[in-house]
């Protein structure tokens, strides 16, 4: 009868399990961080854009403001501060101030875009003129926009990021 061998101690066992789970735990970090650097050195392709239905020229006189969310999530404020009937009585801006990502907001009696968190303001066409967004030269990011028979249209991405 050959002589059986030892059988493994549970030092030995415990420490071969730490190994592979320490290993596996290195590999799935250092290969997420891959991923993610992957992404961010080769992002994809430019957004998908399209031209939304907003309002009715009609339904919105000079001084109004309307909320919009793009498909993608992304907030626009919406103001029209002329009474020609054009594209150009209108203004399509982000929402979203640049200097903390409160929520901005028109005040047709001032005719600018307000942030209430820092008391931000923006000119009608984006740019900061007043608080720390104005300090950092921040501005916020246009839409475009058109008109075509009687219809407000903006142009926003219908993707998501990430």
């Amino acid at each position: 009868m050959p002589p059986e061998a030892d059988p493994p101690d549970r030092r030995r066992f415990l420490s071969t399990v730490s190994t592979l789970a320490m290993t596996a735990g290195l590999l799935g970090g250092y290969g997420a961080f891959g991923a993610i650097a992957a992404r961010f050195l080769y992002p994809a392709g430019p957004r998908r854009r399209a031209w939304m239905f907003v309002v009715d020229l009609a339904s919105m006189k000079p001084g109004d403001s309307r909320s919009y969310v793009s498909p993608a999530g992304e907030s626009v404020a919406l103001a029209r501060t002329g009474n020609a009937g054009t594209v150009d009585d209108f203004i399509a801006l982000s929402s979203t101030c640049p200097h903390l990502g409160c929520q901005v907001h028109w005040e047709a009696q001032n005719s600018r875009f307000f942030c209430p968190c820092h008391n931000g303001t923006f000119d009608p066409s984006g740019r900061a003129t007043g608080g720390p967004p104005a300090d950092a030269g921040q501005s916020l990011l246009k839409y475009p926009l058109k008109v075509e028979g009687g219809l407000l249209y903006i142009e926003v991405p219908v993707d998501r990021v990430g």
